[in-house]
């Protein structure tokens, strides 16, 4: 008889190139424990060392962690003067930001141009594209999102993480966004998960907390994302001061996580695996 409780698990780890030390937790989590996937940020100072150690692993799906707030741009200042101060950096801002990527068309060039310059930046390092999510979850922006995709097929995008948390109140408030950012993925062709953990509890996903979310987890394709260090918190960046990275590298490590995720209804991988679950879902149901 078929099992309707099939899962598609991702484990995944955001800001690979961000610093040193996380590009090392990733590598660990991934060779010693039960990390499947990351999300690298091309523009950030450890990117090429991040890719050099992606290269080496190549059952470790990589995904485009889009950076356009909190971080360092790919192209210039020149040429991009309104989406960066004068070191490189993106405008912290996001509600300014996001109100100047729908009313301005000189801004929307810009910002069509730096995306289009972190997906080449990705490529150039030689990996398969496995997804794209964005740094704050700012590909729920309309506008980013449009770009991403029109521009992310040109470089064989065909997955897009949806940061649909289930049960929280910033669920339920996005609610609307949501829905619009499958209906366009869907109308794009990409795949994308059911449902995501990690926003709520962003920066303090332990092992207790990463035990408990595997002992209910839903049926369908779950993202869980996490932020691993072998350092912790303004030693990684100054805007992460309370986050966890060294527990969060511990609960990866975690022979009870391994064997939870040993359940034999749980199939672990990435977003390049999304499909070919859904057909055996599929098939499942029909046999």
């Amino acid at each position: 008889m078929p099992d309707s409780r099939r899962r598609l698990c991702i484990i995944n780890a955001d800001d690979f190139g961000l610093h040193p030390a996380v590009n090392e937790a990733v590598e660990s989590a991934h060779r010693s424990g039960v990390l499947t996937a990351t999300s690298l940020m091309v523009g950030a100072p450890a990117a090429q060392d991040a890719a050099q150690r992606a290269r080496a692993l190549p059952s470790l799906r990589v995904g485009l962690h889009l950076t356009l707030c909190d971080g360092q741009s790919v192209l210039s200042r020149r040429q991009i003067p309104d989406l960066v101060d004068g070191d490189g950096r993106f405008h912290d801002n996001m509600v300014g930001a996001g109100w100047r990527f729908f009313a301005s068309r000189r801004v929307r060039g810009q910002l069509a141009a730096e995306i289009r310059a972190q997906f080449a930046a990705f490529a150039r390092f030689g990996l398969a594209l496995d997804h794209l999510d964005a740094h704050k979850h700012f590909h729920l922006h309309p506008t980013v999102l449009a770009l991403a995709l029109r521009i992310g097929r040109d470089f064989g995008l065909h997955a897009v993480r949806v940061p649909a948390e289930p049960a929280t109140a910033m669920t339920r408030l996005l609610m609307p966004w949501f829905a619009l950012m499958r209906y366009r993925l869907r109308r794009a062709g990409m795949d994308c998960n059911d449902q995501i953990f990690g926003v709520t509890h962003s920066g303090a996903m332990d092992e207790a907390r990463l035990l408990q979310i595997l002992a209910s987890l839903p049926c369908g394709v779950t993202e869980i994302y996490l932020h691993p260090g072998t350092s912790s918190g303004a030693a990684i960046a100054p805007s992460m001061t309370g986050y966890r990275h060294r527990d969060e590298l511990q609960a990866l490590l975690s022979p009870a996580v391994r064997a939870a995720l040993s359940d034999p209804t749980i199939r672990c991988g990435g977003y390049a695996d999304i499909a070919q679950f859904r057909r055996g879902s599929r098939d499942s149901r029909n046999s």
